[in-house]
């Protein structure tokens, strides 16, 4: 039996469940050199079952961290979700990233996102820290991701802009390029497995920029139902998110999006994704009609 050599944290989570997927479908990695850590190993049984190792991993516990970094070569580290404590999620990365020097991990593989140190998201200040620790680390290589928006996240603002045929935003004219989840996992998964090496950051991304107007008439033509983007102030859609029952920190962080696409921070394409994995990324129109279906219920 193989010893793992490659580690996915976050293993549980929806794009950590993909770049298993795509280690072990698409990249042909054998089981028995990948680990998957996550707080709750019993919850990944199926990967267990064929092969996989286990480990858990507490990022508010360094030192389940480091054992659970123990052998490792190569290690993915998707940034969790701490949206509601600010500044959580980059001393749980710095801790991460320590024990990873600590137990020897040769290269570290971080997911972040677009241009964090002049972004208008409120919560870019722990990708912008995060990448500063790897930089500064002990560790021989790293790679940083920098991974623009899913096309999933419209998920976010579609139910409540289709159900009501209008769409709040403060985005202006600002475009995004978007990318798939499923792409960015494929992207991870070919770094994770070997894909780079040495000290680099990559951005990636859609091959096209949208703006809000320019994805709510695709939304229309692909479900045949009305949607019409109405203009607001940054505070006016923080108050309507709030009178809808959302946290105030949270509709401020919500908010920031808009405030950052409006600024441009979404709106770079690059080849890197095409660099990285040697295809090219799912368009938007194709994703729209790949999940039609799941659009048209909302």
């Amino acid at each position: 039996m193989s010893t793992p050599d490659l580690l996915v944290t976050g293993a549980g989570g929806q794009l950590g469940q993909r770049v298993l997927h795509h280690l072990t479908d698409s990249l042909k990695i054998p089981a028995g050199r990948i680990a998957a850590a996550t707080r709750k190993p019993e919850s990944l049984a199926a990967w267990a079952a064929q092969g996989v190792a286990l480990r858990r991993a507490d990022f508010d516990e360094p030192a389940s961290l480091e054992q659970a970094f123990a052998g490792i070569s190569r290690l993915l580290l998707i940034s969790t979700d701490a949206l509601d404590r600010p500044g959580h999620r980059l001393a749980q990365h710095r801790a991460a990233i320590a024990a990873a020097a600590k137990a020897g991990v040769s290269h570290v593989v971080y997911t972040s996102m677009p241009k964090p140190e002049t972004s208008a998201v409120l919560f870019a200040p722990d990708h912008a820290g995060t990448e500063a620790a790897l930089a500064a680390s002990a560790l021989p290589e790293w790679t940083v991701l920098r991974n623009n928006w899913y096309f999933e996240n419209l998920f976010f603002s579609l139910p409540s802009a289709l159900g009501s045929g209008s769409w709040y935003s403060a985005a202006g004219e600002g475009r995004i390029a978007h990318i798939g989840r499923d792409d960015l996992a494929r992207a991870a998964a070919a770094a994770l497995a070997g894909a780079v090496t040495g000290k680099s950051t990559l951005t990636l991304t859609g091959a096209k920029a949208y703006s809000t107007a320019e994805i709510a008439a695709l939304v229309t033509k692909t479900v045949g139902r009305p949607l019409a983007v109405v203009p607001v102030p940054v505070e006016g859609l923080v108050q309507g998110m709030i009178a809808h029952g959302l946290p105030e920190g949270l509709a401020r962080t919500f908010a920031s999006f808009d405030t950052n696409t409006a600024q441009g921070g979404l709106a770079d394409i690059t080849g890197d994704y095409r660099a990285l994995t040697g295809s090219e990324p799912q368009g938007f129109e194709d994703w729209l009609a790949a999940n039609k279906a799941v659009l048209a219920a909302l």
